[in-house]
């Protein structure tokens, strides 16, 4: 088995609500260009997810709005509101579900651990400490 899909095997599995697991999946499919990207990292995301009825979608699941606190292993400590790209803006905190991060975070829960590449091509693990759902 390649280093790439041992990487794949050992993620946590994304659980989504229906409602924006079919947003995220519209919005991504459509990108093309310079975000193509991180959008097939998002829609990778989202063929592993298990999707539930958004009212079974415990708060603890990190949604759309959701405020989630994580660590990486470099020593990255933050809490972003995960936002659709329109809604982004790092200095009030809001990041956008198309970067690296925001892909990574959506689905994921309190205390679960995922691989990401950041922007500049380190490999860091990234855990979720806090989830907040905003209503």
């Amino acid at each position: 088995m390649s280093q790439t899909a041992m990487k794949w095997a050992a993620l946590p599995r994304p659980v989504l609500g229906v409602d924006d697991h079919g947003k995220l999946m519209a919005m991504a499919s459509a990108i093309s260009g310079p975000m193509a990207d991180i959008a097939d990292q998002l829609i990778g995301e989202l063929d592993r997810a298990r999707v539930v009825a958004q009212a079974k979608l415990a708060d603890t699941a990190v949604r759309m709005g959701s405020v989630v606190s994580f660590t990486t292993t470099d020593g990255f400590n933050r809490t972003y509101q995960l936002v659709f790209p329109g809604e982004a803006d790092i200095s009030s905190g809001r990041v956008s579900v198309l970067t690296p991060i925001g892909a990574a975070l959506i689905g994921m829960g309190e205390g679960q651990t995922i691989a990401i590449t950041a922007r500049d091509g380190r490999e860091l693990a990234l855990t979720v400490t806090r989830v907040e759902r905003r209503r």
